[in-house]
């Protein structure tokens, strides 16, 4: 794990903090609070996948129960696994399928990450969920945490809607539009506000 934290993050903070009182109050309350890199593409998308429509905690488990099954999380392993097996470490049937899916695509090159740091967010967006099972919220968890983009703001994110609920809107989930609406006050560090956001829920600092 890459825990140098990116070469935008301090500005960015400093920016956040300067115009936005909330966001000042959790930059404080959070000096821990890096976006970290785990240097594995394979591994941040399995984990994204693994991640989908639930919390922190239980992904987590869910993860730890599926490494210490596989032993190897590489691309050439975890295709060849079965899915009963995989679906027994707590993953559901259409989970497992998109894991093994995803290492079919790295195993036979129709996915090559290290050609996407040139392209813009919406770019690498396009070409990921053209991979079976990844949609925009877990291509956008890799823009965060593999490419380390800086300004991505995650509308289908459960824990950013209710962040933004918690912090902003007297508890009211905010609509789709409102959210965007919102996410415009942190341009163009919405990648940190993001992150600071999901860190005021959740004990467990965010990592995929």
């Amino acid at each position: 794990m890459n825990t140098t934290p990116p070469t935008y993050w301090h500005t960015a903070c400093a920016e956040l903090a300067a115009v936005d009182p909330v966001m000042a109050a959790l930059i404080e309350r959070y000096p821990d609070a890096i976006l970290g890199d785990r240097g594995d593409p394979f591994q941040t998308l399995a984990r994204a996948i693994v991640g989908q429509q639930i919390s922190v905690t239980a992904a987590d488990s869910i993860w730890m129960r599926f490494a210490d099954y596989a032993q190897h999380i590489q691309p050439e392993h975890i295709a060849t696994l079965e899915l009963d097996a995989l679906a027994a470490c707590g993953l559901s049937r259409r989970k497992a399928e998109y894991l093994r899916d995803l290492a079919g695509h790295f195993v036979d090159g129709r996915v090559e990450p290290a050609r996407w740091k040139g392209l813009d967010d919406e770019a690498v967006i396009a070409e990921l969920t053209d991979v079976r099972g990844i949609g925009r919220w877990t291509a956008e968890m890799f823009l965060i945490f593999s490419l380390r983009r800086p300004d991505v703001w995650p509308l289908d994110d459960i824990g950013l809607q209710k962040a933004v609920a918690l912090h902003y809107l007297a508890g009211e989930r905010p609509t789709p539009s409102l959210l965007r609406q919102h996410g415009a006050r942190h341009a163009p560090w919405r990648t940190v506000a993001t992150w600071y956001l999901w860190r005021s829920l959740d004990p467990v600092v965010v990592q995929y």
